[in-house]
């Protein structure tokens, strides 16, 4: 049987007297995709802040490939393979594509021998490179990411976390605010990253984009584990339902 990924056990996470969550456990797989479903309020950004270190659970465990990872910072989590794509991206704006992969953790070389300066060029090279491993063609990469598509943004973020070896990415609303064409490249991507064995967790309120890309469902509502099902083996009628605290019998 193929271990998990990532394992949530048990978690909690209390603010004040509200929790914002309270004893979830999922697992996710190598090729994987896991949406993350449930309405405002539900949940799901403090379970994927935990995830990704940014908040530590008050109770419970969250492991990677078999390692506990609670109690580590966010860079930790991400340099054993664990990115999260927010809403926002997490792009300049004003830098170059080659920039933006490589934000935080620039290329640097010598000028005249001594000066420490960008290294633009490599960037760039490298850039091309990771763009071209997921099938993405951005004609000029030395334009600043303000003048791309909202499509092609989602696409530099996701080959910025992938040049990086994630294994686990976490992506926050990936569609929203998306034309359709460019909604169906980003989903066309999740595709391809899921054939080279990324396990995905999609976080979404477009319920025709998680049954169109998602290989299971994990339902939370006020912070709880609402239901899991298989994608094959529910429909939006039942999600809707587990969102909203019905009780779904099953047959």
């Amino acid at each position: 049987m193929v271990a998990p990924l990532l394992s949530v056990r048990n978690v909690h996470k209390r603010f004040g007297g509200t929790y914002a969550s309270r004893d979830v456990s999922l697992d996710l797989f190598p090729g994987e995709v896991l949406a993350l479903a449930g309405d405002n309020g539900a949940g799901k950004s403090t379970l994927i802040k935990m995830i990704s270190g940014v908040h530590q659970p008050d109770k419970g465990e969250i492991s990677y490939a078999g390692m506990p990872i609670s109690g580590k910072t966010p860079q930790e989590v991400r340099d054993l393979g664990i990115e999260t794509i927010y809403q926002d991206l997490a792009l300049a704006d004003n830098l170059d594509v080659g920039i933006n992969i490589f934000l935080g953790r620039e290329k640097m070389r010598r000028a005249l021998g001594l000066l420490p300066v960008l290294d633009r060029k490599l960037m760039r090279v490298e850039a091309e490179k990771a763009l071209e491993h997921l099938g993405i063609v951005i004609n000029d990469l030395s334009l600043p990411v303000r003048n791309l598509s909202g499509g092609q943004r989602q696409a530099i973020a996701i080959s910025r976390a992938v040049y990086w070896q994630a294994k686990v990415l976490i992506m926050d609303e990936p569609t929203a605010a998306l034309g359709v064409p460019e909604q169906r490249e980003v989903k066309d991507l999740i595709m391809r990253l899921k054939k080279q064995g990324v396990g995905i967790i999609f976080i979404s309120h477009n319920l025709t984009d998680i049954f169109d890309v998602s290989d299971r469902i994990v339902v939370l509502e006020r912070g709880r584990k609402a239901g899991e099902r298989m994608i094959s083996d529910t429909d939006e009628e039942e999600v809707v339902r587990l969102m909203m605290g019905q009780e779904v019998s099953r047959k």
